[in-house]
């Protein structure tokens, strides 16, 4: 991933984080933690299909191969980053699980 790749990755995902639906009520300047979430997801999922995209092109002779090595490293850097919030959320609810009552 370059540097201005991740630059801009992380701006939009402050810019999502920083955005407020309208007709709720929040604090001023708190995120939404299932809009964040759904933001992120929708974001691997398009990561994803530009990826593929690349890829038919590679195939039909629109693009260079080092694009295709690049979308896909996106992707797969997107995907794991999805993993691993998931997995922090899991064991976030698991930990809440085990607190007695």
């Amino acid at each position: 991933m370059t540097p201005a790749a991740a630059i801009k990755a992380y701006a939009a995902a402050a810019d999502a984080a920083m955005t407020k639906a309208p007709g709720t009520e929040k604090t001023a300047g708190m995120p939404d933690f299932g809009e964040m979430l759904g933001t992120a997801m929708a974001n691997v999922v398009d990561s994803g299909r530009a990826a593929e995209q690349t890829s038919v092109a590679a195939l039909t002779g629109g693009t260079d191969p080092v694009n295709v090595v690049t979308a896909v490293a996106e992707t797969e850097l997107a995907l794991e980053t999805m993993v691993s919030i998931r997995d922090k959320v899991i064991s976030a609810y698991e930990e809440i699980l085990r607190m007695p009552i």
